[in-house]
């Protein structure tokens, strides 16, 4: 079985074709330069006709694929898992373009060209903010008035879903545990940054909340803070909302403090030369990591397991290791710290093949 994995961002197309009854990745690619939405049908066209070259020796014709899964980021309270996507799911990702303006659309476009260019093949929507829909109220509801969240949604919804629940997943596998045994604490760790707290496979808290805004310092997001500085800043710099946002989503975290770079290599090499705004940095993005860690134990009741992932938490061992060498005594050392490579496509895969299979 033959399942196309499509990533649709601002610029670029990032397929994958697998074969999943042989666990084998084919050809993992992209196309690049997308500058409207009229490209992202050109980008399939040219994905096509890759898959279709008989010196690719990838399919011999169209009819081979038996689904094609696209990453979409926001599903809202609407989806709790992947879906097989028609007119209601289309029209679901539309409505939810409020809530990720600059994410949802490209996947949007991405599905509709699939959808004309691939007329008879089953298509598969998987939400990053699905797996995070397990979250009981005590852990999404914000200490605003009710009616906003009611009203207009206002809740904590996460992201980064889909690496979440691979690497919990796969963390049980590697454990040799049943995942529903397990109290794991997943940290994502990239230019975006998340912490979710997965108890027996189920994720019941994550950093990021309403938006990606959320938690943890990363390259140019500010984090967790104080609301009324937004405010603040507005008064004092007679700036609009669009221009407060930009600040807190563009020029803040690593960026921001270091006043270097918006990547941690760089933030390390200049702390390692005695930059003191990069050392600051540096310990800033670690004791968000630890704090979390600490309160997703808690929140749980206990912990099994720590997983590292993303590209700082997959590369850069000193801060996974110090990380591991300070939690591990106050854990008892009874705490496993794994580092395990995320690996959305291939879920979304197997999300697809489930579903074309007509299995829940």
């Amino acid at each position: 079985m033959k399942i196309l994995v499509i990533n649709c961002g601002s610029s670029s197309v990032k397929y994958e074709l697998f074969h999943i009854v042989q666990h084998k990745s084919l050809i993992k690619d992209k196309v690049e330069r997308i500058a409207s939405h009229s490209d992202y049908k050109k980008a399939i066209m040219i994905i096509r006709d890759r898959l279709l070259d008989p010196k690719a020796k990838l399919i011999t014709s169209i009819r081979e694929l038996k689904g094609i899964g696209h990453r979409v980021v926001h599903g809202g309270e609407e989806f709790k898992d992947s879906t097989i996507i028609n007119r209601r799911v289309i029209k679901s990702i539309e409505k939810f373009i409020e809530l990720a303006p600059l994410h949802n659309p490209p996947s949007l476009a991405g599905i509709k060209a699939c959808i004309e260019i691939f007329p008879r093949i089953k298509q598969v929507a998987v939400f990053d903010t699905a797996f995070h829909q397990s979250m009981p109220p005590h852990a999404f509801i914000y200490g605003i008035p009710y009616e906003y969240y009611t009203k207009y949604g206002i809740r904590r919804y996460g992201f980064h879903g889909t690496s979440h629940r691979y690497v919990s997943e796969r963390a049980a596998q590697i454990l040799e545990k049943p995942i529903n045994k397990l109290k794991i604490v997943t940290v994502h760790l990239g230019n975006g940054a998340s912490i979710a707290a997965v108890d027996r496979g189920r994720s019941i808290d994550t950093s990021m909340g309403f938006t990606p805004l959320e938690g943890l310092l990363m390259g140019t997001r500010s984090g967790d803070m104080d609301p009324f500085i937004v405010i603040y800043l507005m008064e004092k710099l007679g700036i609009t909302p669009e221009q407060a946002s930009d600040i807190l989503n563009k020029k803040s975290g690593f960026l921001g403090v270091s006043g270097i770079s918006n990547d941690m290599r760089d933030i390390i090499e200049n702390m390692n030369k005695g930059k003191k705004r990069a050392l600051l940095t540096f310990r800033i993005f670690v004791y968000r990591i630890k704090k979390y860690i600490g309160a997703y134990a808690a929140a749980m009741g206990g912990l099994n397991a720590v997983v590292f992932t993303g590209g700082i938490g997959e590369k850069v061992t000193s801060i996974r290791l110090g990380l591991e060498k300070e939690l591990a005594p106050m854990f008892k050392n009874k705490v496993d710290f794994l580092m395990i490579p995320t690996n959305e496509e291939l879920l979304i895969a197997r999300d697809t093949a489930r579903l074309v299979k007509g299995v829940k």
